[in-house]
């Protein structure tokens, strides 16, 4: 019996609630995927949803367009293989079906809706892989356009995961449309989060509380660097904490901020500046509510955990066809 060693250049396209984004890895067998390209595009699908719940025609337009743009870089980056996978603006439009096949009929590309447990699971995996085992019990909260993902265990797989549809878009275009919320709205917003969260927090409570408790996501990643954390220039490796006490001090500041002052703040884009009010009241609900004093943040999320993922399937076959 013989080992499989395989390397090979593998495209993955997150199309997100609010980002479409191609990454390009090296992929080694028994090595962390070395990213080699990255292409983005603000789409906004979770505010592109129709008074039915439906994606947009615009929101269509724009992803086929992305997903086109996109299949063209992999192809001129000698990706050997395209990942495409989409997550809960499109999980959740009642057209999905006829979404995914505009993008087929248009690209030639078939998008996998990952279910909201699939997303939270592999967003776990690619963070156990990122901290090793000495973490011991992870808990895991991701918070993106349109959803917010928790998951929880000591092995490599989560025993306790939930999607919950909490995403800082989604918030943002139910609740938060005016630049400067009253204080009424903002209050009746907090109370509905922390009811949602709460209800769902008692198997993660279960078995205590985590020894390391982690947060992924551009909006988590955001709102550490609002707070004090390192810029991303700094590198991968550096230490990033989002503190309970900096957050809760720092939402009334947004409270009174425009969108234009928010897009101004350390590590914010003006993408998603407007977005960062209901991100940080989900991620104050998630500290105060599972009584955490910080999350880490960590580099690898989604995209990497479905990497991964990919990679240890290529291995296992590798090895049983050497049987």
């Amino acid at each position: 019996m013989s080992s499989s060693v395989f390397a090979m250049r593998l495209g993955v396209l997150d199309i997100g609630s609010n980002t479409g984004h191609l990454l390009v890895v090296d992929a080694h067998d028994g090595a962390a995927p070395i990213p080699a390209y990255s292409h983005k595009e603000a789409l906004r699908l979770a505010e592109h949803l129709d008074e039915h719940g439906a994606v947009s025609r615009q929101g269509v337009d724009a992803l086929v367009l992305f997903v086109k743009e996109a299949l063209e870089a992999a192809q001129h980056k000698g990706c050997e293989e395209i990942l495409g996978f989409a997550t809960s603006a499109v999980r959740d439009a009642v057209n999905t079906d006829e979404v995914l096949r505009n993008v087929h009929d248009e690209t030639g590309v078939d998008i996998t809706v990952l279910p909201g447990d699939d997303e939270a699971r592999l967003t776990f995996l690619a963070v156990r892989r990122w901290f090793g085992w000495s973490s011991g019990r992870l808990a895991v909260f991701d918070i993106g356009g349109g959803s917010l993902e928790i998951a929880a265990g000591a092995d490599e797989a989560p025993d306790v995961v939930r999607s919950l549809p909490l995403g800082a878009g989604r918030l943002t275009r139910d609740w938060l449309r005016d630049e400067q919320p009253s204080q009424e709205t903002v209050r009746e917003l907090r109370k509905k989060v922390r009811a949602d969260i709460a209800r769902d927090a008692g198997p993660l409570l279960h078995d205590g509380r985590p020894d390391h408790a982690v947060a992924t996501s551009k909006t988590l990643r955001s709102l550490a660097r609002v707070c004090g954390a390192a810029p991303s220039a700094e590198g991968t490796r550096v230490r990033r904490i989002l503190p309970a006490d900096d957050l809760a001090e720092m939402i009334p500041k947004l409270t009174r901020m425009t969108t234009s002052e928010k897009s101004e703040l350390p590590g914010v884009s003006a993408r998603r500046a407007h977005q960062l009010l209901a991100g940080a009241l989900v991620a104050d609900a998630v500290m105060d509510l599972f009584e955490l004093p910080e999350l880490e943040v960590c580099p690898w999320a989604l995209r990497e955990g479905v990497i991964l993922e990919r990679l240890d399937q290529i291995s296992i076959l590798g090895n049983t066809l050497k049987l």
